[in-house]
C-alpha cells in the first residue's frame, strides 16, 4: 500500500472493516460522516483513486456497490527464505506474494476458532492459535478436523481404521477418541498465530 496517502490508507481501512466486520459495505454518505468530509464528492473522488490504484471495484447506481479487490488488497509479499536451525546471511528480494484473499473467496465456507488446550501441539496448534476451518462432512484418513464428539466440539486428527472412527491427538498425554457419534463439521486449512 506504498502507493496510497495516509488518508487514502485510512478510507480504505475503514471500508475494508466495514465490508469484513459487518459483511456490508458502507455508503457514501457513511464514509463523509466517518471522516467528517463536507460533501460526497470528496469521497467519490477517493473512492476513484482506490478504484484506479485496484484496491476497490465500484458498481454504479448502488448505494452499497463497493468491493474489495481481495487480489490486491490481501497480498502480502514473499522476501525469501529463513534459516530456522543455524544462522545463515539473510537476502531480501521480492520472490513472490503470499495471496490471503485466496483463502478469503470461499468465506460462506471458512469459518475461524480459537485454540484452547495442548492436544494438538505436536502437530503446531498451540493454544491462542486461531484455526481456519473449511466446512465439510467428509474428510480423509490424517486431515485434521474440527468434529463434534457428544455436542462438543474438538479439533483432532482423523483415523479411520477397520470400520472405526477415531479422532487422534497430537500430544502423548491425551488418548485417542472413540465414539459412535462423531461428527465432522470441517477441515483445518489453515492456522494463524499471533506474537503481538
Amino acid at each position: 500500500m506504498d502507493d496510497l496517502t495516509k488518508r487514502q490508507k485510512e478510507v480504505l481501512h475503514f471500508i475494508a472493516r466495514k465490508i469484513l466486520r459487518d459483511f456490508l459495505p458502507p455508503t457514501i454518505r457513511e464514509i463523509a460522516s466517518q471522516f467528517a468530509f463536507s460533501s460526497t464528492g470528496t469521497v467519490r473522488n477517493y473512492l476513484k483513486t482506490l478504484v484506479t490504484k485496484g484496491y476497490l471495484r465500484v458498481s454504479r447506481h448502488t448505494s452499497r456497490g463497493i468491493e474489495l479487490d481481495k487480489a490486491k488488497l490481501f497480498r502480502i509479499p514473499l522476501l525469501g527464505k529463513v534459516i530456522a536451525g543455524s544462522p545463515d546471511v539473510a537476502y531480501e528480494h521480492l520472490e513472490d506474494y503470499v495471496d490471503l484473499g485466496r483463502l478469503l473467496e470461499a468465506r460462506d465456507d471458512l469459518f475461524a476458532l480459537q485454540i484452547r488446550g495442548d492436544s494438538m501441539i505436536d502437530s503446531g496448534i498451540m493454544p491462542q492459535d486461531v484455526v481456519l476451518v473449511k466446512k465439510q462432512s467428509v474428510c480423509r484418513n490424517g486431515d485434521i478436523v474440527v468434529a463434534l464428539v457428544n455436542n462438543e466440539a474438538t479439533v483432532k486428527r482423523l483415523r479411520l481404521a477397520q470400520g472405526a472412527v477415531l479422532l487422534e491427538p497430537a500430544n502423548r498425554r491425551y488418548k485417542p477418541i472413540r465414539a459412535d457419534n462423531i461428527k465432522i463439521i470441517g477441515k483445518v486449512i489453515s492456522v494463524i498465530r499471533s506474537y503481538v
